[in-house]
């Protein structure tokens, strides 16, 4: 998904927890499905920028010399101005593209 192109505000905005609440019937478990799709996302925009910077590194690190790269300046730029994995998984829960289910309790006993 481009993050970039989503319209998510970059800026807190204020939510009414009854609203964040009715899929689940639960702030709390509302709160923990939102942080395990953060967390996936934050994960997912890691990878790939680790993956387009793994391009520019090379093999002999040595501190004394910097290389300005105009085309990882960018890259960077790009990243910096990504919505936090928070507000993308917030406008994802409320559109209903976060899918979510309960474990199946097992009788063991």
């Amino acid at each position: 998904m481009d993050y970039k192109r989503a319209k998510i505000p970059h800026h807190a905005v204020t939510r009414d927890i009854r609203e964040l609440m009715e899929p689940t019937g639960n702030i709390y478990e509302t709160v923990a499905i939102l942080s395990i799709r953060a967390n996936q996302i934050s994960r997912d925009i890691k990878e790939e920028l680790n993956g387009k910077l793994a391009e520019f590194s090379v093999p002999n690190d040595n501190l004394e010399e910097v290389f300005e790269n105009r085309e990882q300046i960018e890259i960077a730029r790009y990243y910096e101005h990504i919505p936090k994995p928070t507000l993308i998984a917030i406008k994802e829960f409320l559109s209903g593209d976060v899918a979510f289910r309960y474990p199946e309790v097992s009788d063991r006993e």
